[in-house]
């Protein structure tokens, strides 16, 4: 890659991220926003916390701006995307390991001024709500998200009614289709 930037350990999930850092030196941790079995905005959040010195940067083939904006809103220094070219990885990795922020011109032009269409309406809802969202466009049961997000299934159908209402679907295929249509779940 660069001969400053140093590869010090390899993960295929969140749970292997959060299991190398403690043992690990890193300063930036370079992940991907579609990792397996992995909530990215709760691992950057998890990171964050447990690891302040940490530069996260964000490397996803999403270059949707409600994405960057999770991320960098969970605590991420940067945002890139992966048809971005090699320098410009490079260059996002050390100013994120000097302290800075990073985000991608267009990118940056779509947070800044929308993308000319105005917002969709996944953009309106609360991080509980979203991350409600996506379990079910992933196939999760109420019983299983309760319990992923520590619920009780009453709150969990609760926030479900509020996506369904926000997003003005009706059915869980609909719910489907709105997150694949938008690039929220693969």
């Amino acid at each position: 890659m660069s001969p400053d930037v140093v590869i010090a350990a390899e993960a295929v999930n969140g749970r292997e991220v959060l299991e190398k850092l403690p043992v690990t030196q890193v300063d930036v941790l370079l992940m991907d926003v579609s990792m397996p079995d992995t909530d990215a905005v709760d691992l950057v959040k998890r990171v964050k916390a447990e690891h302040p010195q940490v530069s996260v940067l964000v490397h996803s083939m999403h270059a949707e701006s409600p994405v960057a904006s999770r991320m960098l809103k969970a605590g991420a220094s940067g945002y890139i995307t992966k048809d971005s070219e090699p320098e410009q990885l490079v260059g996002a990795l050390r100013k994120v390991a000097g302290g800075g922020r990073y985000i991608g011109v267009e990118l940056a032009e779509q947070l800044a001024f929308g993308d000319g269409a105005g917002r969709p309406p996944h953009e309106l809802l609360s991080e509980r709500e979203n991350q409600v969202l996506l379990q079910i466009a992933s196939g999760k049961t109420l019983k299983a998200i309760a319990r992923d997000l520590h619920l009780s299934p009453k709150t969990a159908s609760t926030y479900k009614a509020r996506v369904m209402e926000k997003l003005n679907l009706d059915s869980d295929a609909e719910l489907v289709r709105y997150a694949v249509a938008h690039h929220l779940v693969k």
